[in-house]
């Protein structure tokens, strides 16, 4: 066949497979049909992170006067700042493909679709191959309300022209909160509407509600357990009808409702690998989809949608086909944060999963951060470690407050480790910091388990 191995898609998981799985000395081809990085260097977690910091250095220099800084915030130039980003977008996607001419694979710069099992059509040229890796991600969806061809989806939101005065953001997950406080940063009246009683379902119940707080200290005009009905088109900018009779007059409404994996027109009926329920693939612990010689890796599987993730998962297949090292990728213990404004991380069980599987110690700091003692800013960042009662393992550390991505990584490493509560007990901490709460938090807040009542 013309390739040992043959990757749809130039993401994080299907270029870190390409380019391991060449340097195995594997034959390894590789098609991407939109752009090398894929979401994340693209149109996810880079371009917004550099909006979020876009956002908090104007809040920066509001909070300098309490230094001694006669500062204060300007206009802000949002075309200037999306042509920065553009930049530096440029600039990661020609690595992205550096890496992998380096590596010795073959570029398609073309959509591949299924022909059968084992061929490929790939930009109108017909391709065979041993293995085939589907690494296609997901996409956003919106919601199907009147009027939802005026709202945008997260793609559209990273090429903007012009910074938007109101937004209204339906959604109460990651990009939702995210994006809410960028736009509340850069000064827009900014409204979220989201279905639940508080943001970010999944996550732990004291870090939701404190992220609520936050963000309301922040500006952002919150909308709980509603939903929109409709959009119409107004001659001041867009209308929004939600499902308490109220209204809200916006410019720009944005759709931030979840994704979807992107499997339409690949012809994957015609390789015979089966979808889910969702359209994602299904997949067994070697990432093997249900036809054996024809993998699936990262979003599109619609497991644990983290860029990281998808990179270790496209590691560790190359690893396992070409390397002599067969090997997964555990889904325990993955950190993860939420670069809201203050940002939220997370590593392990939640206090209502831990206290499903038994009884668990839950030990809670809530303090101001030490520089908003001069600037005055009402910000709290608040700590939370589960631990089981029987073995006083560490199950869970959440953290909501600055900095909090940048310290959970480093709790990450103990927990993978299996660290106690006596570990972290007998840590000296780094003082004056907001990190050493982690390791001085004596006193016990609550006990939870599966006979108590939910917090």
């Amino acid at each position: 066949m013309d390739y040992d191995l043959f990757v749809i898609g130039g993401g994080s998981a299907g270029v870190r497979c390409a380019r391991i799985a060449a340097g195995h000395g594997a034959r390894v081809g590789v098609a991407e049909d939109r752009f090398w990085g894929g979401t994340c260097v693209n149109i996810g977690c880079v371009p917004k992170k550099f909006l979020v910091m876009a956002a908090e250095y104007g809040a920066a220099a509001q909070d300098a006067r309490g230094f001694g800084w006669n500062s204060a915030p300007g206009a802000h130039d949002w075309p200037g700042l999306i042509a920065a980003k553009d930049k530096e977008i440029s600039r990661l996607n020609g690595i992205y493909r550096r890496l992998l001419d380096q590596a010795g694979a073959k570029i398609y710069d073309a959509r591949a679709v299924f022909i059968d099992a084992h061929t490929l059509d790939v930009g109108g040229e017909r391709v065979t191959a041993e293995r085939i890796v589907i690494a296609t991600g997901g996409h956003p969806t919106g919601l199907d309300i009147p009027g939802a061809e005026h709202a945008i989806i997260s793609d559209d939101a990273f090429y903007l022209p012009e910074m938007p005065r109101r937004v209204a953001i339906i959604g109460g997950g990651y990009i939702a909160v995210e994006f809410a406080g960028i736009f509340a940063g850069l000064g827009a009246e900014t409204h979220l509407i989201y279905r639940q009683p508080l943001p970010l379902r999944g996550f732990d119940a004291d870090l939701r509600v404190g992220l609520a707080e936050a963000m309301a200290g922040n500006g952002v005009l919150l909308h709980p357990d509603v939903l929109p009905t409709g959009i119409t088109a107004t001659a001041a900018g867009k209308q929004v009808s939600l499902s308490d009779l109220s209204l809200l007059e916006v410019d720009l409404v944005f759709f931030a409702t979840g994704r979807a994996a992107n499997t339409r027109g690949l012809n994957l009926e015609a390789a015979g690998v089966k979808l889910g329920g969702r359209g994602e693939v299904p997949v067994d612990e070697g990432f093997a989809t249900s036809v054996p010689h024809i993998f699936a890796l990262g979003d599109v599987t619609d497991r644990l949608n983290l860029t990281p993730v998808a990179t270790a998962e496209g590691h560790a297949l190359a690893d396992s086909l070409f390397g002599g090292n067969r090997r997964g990728v555990s889904l325990e213990n993955v950190p993860t944060a939420v670069f809201s404004i203050p940002p939220i991380a997370t590593v392990g069980l939640t206090e209502q999963e831990a206290a499903k599987r038994g009884r668990v110690k839950v030990f809670v700091a809530k303090f101001t951060p030490m520089r908003h003692n001069l600037t005055g800013r009402a910000r709290r960042t608040l700590m939370k470690l589960i631990v089981d009662e029987a073995s006083d393992k560490v199950l869970g550390a959440h953290m909501l407050g600055e900095d909090a991505p940048e310290i959970i990584q480093g709790i990450a490493v103990a927990m993978t480790a299996g660290a106690t509560k006596a570990d972290f007990d007998r840590t000296i901490g780094i003082h004056p910091t907001a990190a050493e709460e982690f390791v001085t938090m004596r006193t016990q807040t609550r006990v939870a388990g599966p006979d108590m009542p939910a917090v």
